[in-house]
């Protein structure tokens, strides 16, 4: 009998079965597909000569997060790489927003673009550079993050805390109109935010594109050498050396719970495999909640809350094997791991508001990655590995463009969708499509068949509103992984802090699971001294 039992090999299961490894628990990961990872997975599906990532691909979440450094991976062989830049953005006219590594060349990118923009640049990332650890530290710590408040109490006195907190809140149109003249680097954010399910006008829209562009500006978004699997195998080789065992094809059915305690999980083949200390879910709060459990295992106001928890967008994703490398009109984006399409920021709220109302964006959003330039290995010399994403609404109903498209995603709305996808990239690289050695196409329904956790292509666990993160995250309550049943940890992004490759709900279930936490009492008496200490001020917005 294992100590734990995890259910679910993405990196969040993986990162926990590795934590309670490290203390001397015996770990059993039960997987439903037959390899491990999640949405961290690559393959040679589209061409046999080019590795193409199937979910996610940059990691600068990875990257930054404190618990995934600790893990060490390098040493189980994972290796990190860049393209020369880190984000582009181009505009109508050809000219190319961008973020680089070197802080000093995206401000002289954005000063050219707009007088005064490099400068408010500099002053944005130099917020972060005294606030960034510690606003990380609080995102990815199990609620409430003492600790990371008290350091962020003791750098913003005062008012400053407050500012800094209405900057994060603000929608990211908002936050780029305050903060920036020019188009250029107002885009930068916005598209950032839509790496989520915030469009211009969601309230803490400005705070996730703010982060995601800072974690570009001093991280990059790094990408595994090899390919996204890369870093799946290095957390497996991690947790097999610590004698782990994972399981494939072994789909859970139902948690088993006996005097209030989950004891043991089934499978679909019928097995029953006992967890003498805990159970961990590396799965959506709806399947936990809805399927896994019980209902008479369950308070009736959690069904109830259940009953409201919010999906993020639909997500629809084509692949490509290109036999040379993207023809931008703007040349700077020839140089950039992830380029981002949109005519302006008006066109991304119209893009959101189509999304609202259920209906497939005529002129979509894209994020285009180019993996070859990020990464050499990923297919011959002078070709691309290539992707494009955009979000879909995920109850369709009707179609903004004029092909009637009505969200059953059969082969014929598939090929029209991606045909839509590659127009698109051809209004910036005119061109591109005569590169096109062959695509694969990835509808809603296909990610969530290669992945159930990704319910009709959601890649966040649960939208990344307000009124779903933190305290509201997954449901009202406390933010934290317990359940209701002793013994069971939700490990999946439906967990605070959310979406993205950090490792950080599963590390926090592991913690629980062992008992690291402090008591209600010793949390709130810290934090009330931290927030009353001293006086001053630092914000986002000092330019």
């Amino acid at each position: 009998m294992a100590d734990a039992v995890i259910i679910g090999s993405g990196p969040n299961g993986l990162v926990a079965a590795n934590l309670l490894a490290d203390q001397g628990w015996s770990v059993e990961v039960l997987e439903a597909q037959d390899r491990p990872g999640g949405a961290v997975y690559s393959d040679r599906g589209v061409h046999p000569d080019f590795v193409n990532d199937v979910f996610s691909s940059f990691y600068p979440l990875a990257a930054a997060s404190p618990v995934i450094d600790g893990l060490r991976l390098e040493e189980h062989g994972l290796r990190w790489t860049h393209a020369p830049h880190v984000l582009a953005h181009p505009l109508a006219d050809d000219r190319c927003a961008l973020i680089d590594r070197d802080v000093n060349v995206t401000a002289e990118v954005l000063e050219k673009l707009c007088p005064g923009d490099g400068r408010a640049w500099r002053a944005q990332y130099a917020t972060w550079d005294r606030v960034g650890s510690d606003l990380l530290q609080a995102l990815f710590s199990t609620m409430p993050p003492v600790r990371a408040l008290a350091g962020l109490g003791l750098k913003l006195r005062g008012g400053g805390a407050l500012r800094l907190a209405r900057s994060m809140l603000l929608p990211v149109r908002r936050l780029g109109e305050e903060e920036f003249d020019g188009e250029g680097a107002r885009l930068l954010l916005a598209g950032n935010a839509l790496h989520a399910d915030l469009g211009p006008e969601s309230a803490i829209g400005g705070g996730f594109g703010w982060i995601m562009s800072m974690l570009g500006q001093q991280f990059g978004f790094p990408v595994p050498v090899g390919g996204a699997v890369g870093l799946t195998d290095a957390l497996v080789s991690r947790l097999e050396r610590r004698g782990g065992v994972i399981r494939y094809g072994e789909p859970v059915t139902e948690i088993v719970v006996e005097r209030g305690r989950a004891v043991a999980v089934r499978t679909a083949s019928g097995d029953t495999v006992p967890a003498r200390r805990a159970v961990l879910a590396d799965v959506s709060a709806p399947v936990l909640y809805n399927q896994l459990v019980a209902p008479e295992h369950l308070p009736s106001q959690v069904l109830e809350d259940m009953r409201r928890f919010q999906w993020d967008f639909a997500t629809f994703k084509v692949d490509w094997a290109l036999d040379s490398t993207i023809p931008w009109r703007a040349g700077a984006a020839a140089g950039a791991g992830t380029v981002h399409l949109a005519d302006s920021v008006d066109d991304l709220t119209r893009f959101a508001a189509q999304i609202a109302m259920g209906q497939i964006p005529d002129n979509p959003f894209l994020l285009v990655g180019q993996m070859t330039t990020a990464d050499p290995t990923r297919s011959p010399a002078g070709t691309e590995s290539a992707w494009a994403y955009t979000h879909l609404p995920r109850d369709v109903r009707g179609d903004a463009g004029d092909a009637g498209l009505t969200g059953s995603w059969d082969a014929a709305e598939r090929e029209v969708m991606a045909d839509r996808m590659e127009q698109r990239i051809e209004q910036f690289a005119p061109g591109f499509r005569a590169r096109i050695l062959s695509r694969r196409v990835l509808s809603p329904l296909t990610l969530q068949s290669k992945d159930a956790n990704l319910s009709v292509g959601a890649l966040n666990g649960g939208t990344t509103a307000l009124h779903q993160q933190a305290v509201f995250r997954p449901i009202p309550g406390t933010g934290r992984p317990e359940t209701p049943v002793r013994g069971l940890y939700l490990a999946s992004s439906s967990a605070h802090p959310g979406g993205g490759v950090h490792g950080a709900p599963g590390a926090n279930a592991a913690r629980a699971a062992l008992g690291i936490r402090r008591s209600f009492a010793e949390v709130m008496s810290l934090v009330q001294r931290t927030l009353t200490r001293g006086s001053g001020a630092a914000a986002v917005g000092n330019r």
